[in-house]
Parts: structure tokens; C-alpha cells; sequence
């Protein structure tokens, strides 16, 4: 079996090649009124970008596809859902300003912000799944009320997941707090003799997990919810975690809520394949992209446009100057050159694995 994953480069002689038309054409060519049901709601999962982070989606790009939906009947409106960690997003009220500080007001994008799992994350479905890890996940309520949704992902590097794209957006975007939890549920712990003690780790945790001890930080296990900020906000990347047995399950546990989180949707998905920086867009700040802009990709599987974007990052040349230190060349991996002991493929096996979508893909350039 082969998904078709829909391409336009970013090349423009005359305006019906701007992106905003391109963006256009993905949604018909990729067959997305087929996800839209009439006079019925249909999400539109994006993430808003953390305060100071600037490389989430346009709201312009967002804008035409809120206009195709409802060109088709379709009610749009924007989602996500609130974090697991401290920050401008983890709770409606704030996310919702966040979101409008970030151009996604009304004026702009022509639709409603609903944060899916209300006010303190606690709105939430169980959807039962039957896979390796879980029965049943839990998927943030007005996400699971909906039978129609578009998910816009930006592509980029990932700490402990290799990348970000669909994959990661339905199963960490979906998912309240306590789904994310269950995702994580891996305990980094410190290397001592790396650790300069400069205490940037104390003030990101979000469950006071973290003090320091003679001068080092130490991390308390029962305390810790495993949410990697800490990884992400050590200058000397002295917090580590074990690369061999603990993150290849919290890649599996990813793809199963992703696969949860889909499950009974007609859904369509579209990558950006822009600002391609090497950390997800939670953290508040934007380092500069690893690889030159690329474009824009479309298709109804989630599985399939990861492996399609996953390809394309990796036949670029490298930046030099970047995070991208190693693996500049065409071809090399580029998300392993960011962080050497990543597999981020592996979403894309095992959801191939557990029925989300393929890896086998045909790209077709509009």
C-alpha cells in the first residue's frame, strides 16, 4: 500500500504560485473536502508557539485553510491542548492570549479558539485502542466530540522523538496533561561530573523535581513527571536519559496516542516544511533553521507525510553555523546529526506497525 503525499516547493514566478495559493490547491488536490462534513465542526489542530518561540505556523497559511473548510460547509475552528509543563500555554485562558499575541486572532485567521481540554486540562475521551501499551488513551474532549479535523504541523527536530510532525502533533497535541504524562513517563536523571550547577533546570520544572545538592542539580524520580524540559534547557547538556530501553517505548507510546487520537476521523494532514529548527516549538525560543525551507506537503495518511518529510529534510544540505554540526551532507540524517542517539524513523515504523498509515509513499508535485 502507498499514501500520496501532495507537494508544492516554495518556487514563485506570478501570483498563482505564492504560498497562500499553493496552500489552496494542497487542500483540493489532497481530496480534504472529503474530511469536511456540512454544517458539522471540523478542528483544525495547530500549535500557537510558546512565548518567544516565533517559528510556529503563519496564521495566513492557517487562514486559507479556514476558508477552504468553509468553502466545503464545514465550521472551523483552531485547537490544541494545554501542556504538561510551566508555561504561557497551560491553561486555557493564558494559551488563548498566547495564541492571540501570535496573530491567531479572529480578524486574521476567521475562527474560534478552543483549547480541547478546557480550562485546566481536564476535559477529556478515553478512546480505546488495544495496542502494545495502552487499552485505551486519553484524547482531549473537543477533539474526541469531532468527527472531522485538519492537522497543521510544523516540521522540525525533537529532543527525545528525532522530529515533530503529524505523528507528534495528534499524539502530543491531542492529549490533556495526563495523556502527555503517559506518553513521557521516562526519568531523566544528571551527570554529575558535567553539571555546572547553574540551577536553569530548577526553574523550568514544573513539579519542583529538581534542587541542588552540594552545588549539582539532582533530580527526584518520584517527583518528576518526565516532561524534558530540563534536557532542553541544559546549556551543558548534562541531563540525560537511557536512549536504549526508555525512549524507543516513549516513541511507541507517541504513536499509539497519535493512533488514538485519529481513530474514527476523517482527517487530513498538511507539514510545513519551513523554519526548520532542531527543537519543538514548545520551548521559548527559535534557534535558526537546520536545513534551507523546503515547502509544503499534504495527504490523508499521517504516516506517510512524515516519511515524505523526513526524506526531503534529509536530502538537503545542511546549514553550516546551525545546531547541525555533523550529517551536513545530502542524504545524512539530519535529526541524528542533531542529536546522534535519535531514531526518529522509528515513529514512522511503528506506526506503519500499529495500522496508522504507511511508509511507502508516491510524492506528487503540484
Amino acid at each position: 500500500m502507498t499514501g500520496d503525499v501532495f507537494f508544492a516547493g516554495l518556487r514563485a514566478r506570478d501570483p498563482c504560485q505564492n504560498s497562500v495559493a499553493k496552500i489552496r490547491a494542497l487542500f483540493e488536490a489532497a481530496g480534504f473536502d472529503t474530511c469536511v462534513e456540512k454544517d458539522a465542526p471540523t478542528a483544525i489542530k495547530i500549535h500557537f508557539g510558546e512565548q518567544g518561540n516565533d517559528s510556529y505556523i503563519n496564521p495566513v497559511f492557517v487562514r486559507q485553510v479556514v476558508d477552504k473548510i468553509r468553502e466545503h460547509g464545514g465550521k472551523p475552528f483552531l485547537t490544541d491542548s494545554n501542556t504538561l509543563y510551566f508555561g504561557r500555554r497551560s491553561n486555557s485562558l493564558d494559551h488563548i492570549v498566547i495564541a492571540l499575541e501570535h496573530g491567531f486572532s479572529y480578524a486574521t485567521v476567521a475562527a474560534p479558539i478552543l483549547i480541547a481540554d478546557g480550562i485546566i486540562g481536564k476535559n477529556f475521551r478515553e478512546v480505546k485502542i488495544a495496542k502494545r501499551h495502552f487499552e485505551r488513551v486519553l484524547v482531549s474532549g473537543d477533539i474526541a466530540d469531532v468527527k472531522s479535523m485538519i492537522v497543521l504541523s510544523h516540521f522540525k527536530g525533537h529532543e527525545p522523538a528525532g522530529f515533530g510532525g503529524a505523528i507528534k502533533n495528534l499524539a502530543m497535541g491531542c492529549a490533556p496533561p495526563a495523556g502527555k504524562q503517559e506518553q513521557h513517563a521516562v526519568k531523566p536523571f544528571v551527570l554529575e561530573g558535567t553539571c555546572i550547577g547553574c540551577g536553569k533546570c530548577l526553574v523550568v520544572c514544573p513539579c519542583s523535581a529538581t534542587c541542588l545538592v552540594d552545588g549539582k542539580s539532582v533530580i527526584d524520580k518520584e517527583l518528576c513527571i518526565g516532561c524534558f524540559e530540563c534536557m532542553s534547557i541544559c546549556p551543558k547538556h548534562a541531563i540525560d536519559v537511557d536512549w536504549e530501553t526508555e525512549i524507543p517505548q516513549f516513541t511507541e507510546r507517541l504513536v499509539e496516542y497519535a493512533f488514538g487520537a485519529s481513530k474514527g476521523k476523517k482527517a487530513g494532514y498538511m507539514n510545513f516544511l519551513i523554519n526548520i529548527t532542531p527543537d519543538c516549538d514548545c520551548l521559548p525560543w527559535s534557534d535558526a533553521p537546520i536545513v534551507p525551507d523546503i515547502g509544503f506537503l499534504a495527504s490523508s495518511d499521517p504516516v506517510a507525510i512524515d516519511a515524505a518529510s523526513f526524506d526531503l529534510v534529509n536530502k538537503q544540505a545542511g546549514i553550516r553555523g546551525s545546531a547541525l554540526a555533523v550529517n551536513l551532507n545530502e542524504g545524512e540524517d539530519k535529526f541524528q546529526g542533531l542529536r546522534e542517539r535519535t531514531d526518529g524513523f522509528k515513529q514512522i515504523r511503528y506506526g506503519e506497525e500499529i495500522g496508522l498509515g504507511t511508509s511507502s509513499y508516491r510524492l506528487i508535485e503540484l
